[in-house]
């Protein structure tokens, strides 16, 4: 897969994507990675991309020349990418399509800036993307999030291939299920004894029983949607009803939910 993005601030990338998971995938061929400066498809000597909006009102827009002109120069470069915008008007993005995007040969982010875009550039879009309901200052994180999540689930990206099939949201729709390390006690909490058993069936029962109360709990939206048993859903119905637990974990692992998202 090659990724690519479209930005006036093409340097906050490489410090992201150039480390951990994501620079040793790229290290190794798993996707590459191109950041593109809009700028470069100006054509004044102040290499302008920004002017303000007609009608008046605060803050400025970016132009529609310059990003027509790279998206079209771009695509027009190797196979046609499919082409992201992002804006409070877009699909919310979940894992579902991160799925669907890690399919992609190629994929170009198209970052807005200031006050947001000529509403014309949305011509360009082949998918418009929101995060969730907030204002971030550029669309540039937006972009290193759908990278993150997209090409961490390429073959050959994570050191174990079931790592991606394991996580939140990847397992039947739920949230992971609580985990542990040493020591088995700390501070007067206690692993679950059934982790510590040896018995992979049983810990394999736990762990789906976790995955489902934890969602229950903390995300109960996800459980219509979820692949769940007519007796999971009652369970978790149940689990929702009663509320979160003011515990941070106990042996049925019920508590905070950690990790990543």
């Amino acid at each position: 897969m090659l990724c690519e993005t479209l930005s006036v601030f093409p340097e906050v990338f490489e410090p992201y994507l150039g480390v951990s998971v994501l620079g040793r995938a790229r290290r190794a061929g798993v996707f590459d990675f191109c950041a593109h400066d809009l700028r470069d498809w100006t054509h004044d000597r102040h290499r302008t991309v920004d002017d303000a909006p007609f009608g008046g009102g605060q803050g400025m827009l970016m132009k529609p020349e310059p990003i027509f002109e790279a998206v079209e120069d771009i695509a027009g470069s190797g196979p046609r990418p499919h082409v992201v915008f992002f804006s409070p008007c877009g699909r919310r993005f979940d894992q579902r399509v991160a799925e669907r995007l890690s399919g992609m040969e190629r994929l170009l982010l198209v970052c807005g800036r200031y006050e947001g875009m000529d509403e014309r550039a949305y011509a360009l879009a082949d998918e418009v993307l929101s995060l969730g309901d907030y204002v971030l200052t550029g669309g540039e994180l937006a972009a290193l999030v759908v990278i993150d999540a997209v090409c961490r689930l390429l073959p050959g990206a994570l050191g174990d291939e079931m790592s991606a099939i394991d996580e939140s949201f990847s397992s039947a729709g739920l949230l992971e299920y609580a985990q542990y390390t040493r020591p088995a006690s700390f501070r007067g909490m206690d692993v679950p004894e059934v982790l510590l058993s040896g018995d992979h069936a049983r810990v394999d029962a736990w762990r789906r029983r976790s995955a489902l109360e934890r969602t229950a709990l903390w995300r109960p939206d996800l459980i219509e949607g979820a692949d769940l048993s007519d007796e999971e859903r009652a369970f978790a119905r149940e689990i929702a009803a009663r509320g979160p637990s003011p515990r941070r974990a106990d042996a049925e692992g019920e508590g905070a939910c950690h990790g990543q998202a």
